[in-house]
């Protein structure tokens, strides 16, 4: 009998794990992302939103069952390793910010489901390792933006 680890078996958190790490399924997440950023576009306009927008909000509570479901899946495969991530920590923050209700004091985070697409960058290799890079590059920046102010210091 296999032991548990966080509530699962190693046998399942290795076949979610190797399921949600497939490109195929990556792939799909990306697809969602970004039928995720027509749908927020859509309904900024009042004429869509008045022909459509019993399906708008439909196609959205969908897209975010999917994250939450790709989340969850995340957590069982990985388990603590989950936290690891920053990137991780990231989606699970955007989608937990969606999840929050849209009423009351809460209406303004409405309009921050479209920090949703920002889930490319986490999704997307070659996005993340330039957001990556960025960072690194910040010290080094700092350092040459001292150097430009010393510069206009020495010749103002």
């Amino acid at each position: 009998m296999e032991a548990e680890v966080g509530g699962a078996s190693p046998g399942l958190q290795a076949r979610l794990a190797h399921f949600i790490e497939q490109p195929r399924v990556q792939n799909t997440i990306i697809a969602v992302i970004l039928l995720n950023a027509i749908t927020l576009g859509l309904e900024t306009s009042p004429r869509v939103v008045e022909a459509t927008g019993p399906w708008l909000e439909v196609l959205d509570h969908v897209i975010l069952g999917i994250f939450v479901v790709e989340l969850a899946i995340k957590l069982i495969a990985y388990g603590a390793r989950f936290f690891l991530s920053a990137w991780n920590i990231f989606d699970l923050l955007i989608v937990s910010i969606s999840l929050m209700p849209s009423s009351g004091p809460f209406t303004v985070l409405r309009a921050l489901r479209v920090l949703r697409l920002f889930r490319l960058l986490s999704v997307v290799p070659r996005m993340r390792l330039v957001i990556e890079s960025l960072v690194q590059a910040i010290p080094g920046l700092g350092s040459i933006a001292l150097l430009l102010l010393l510069f206009f210091y020495v010749f103002a």
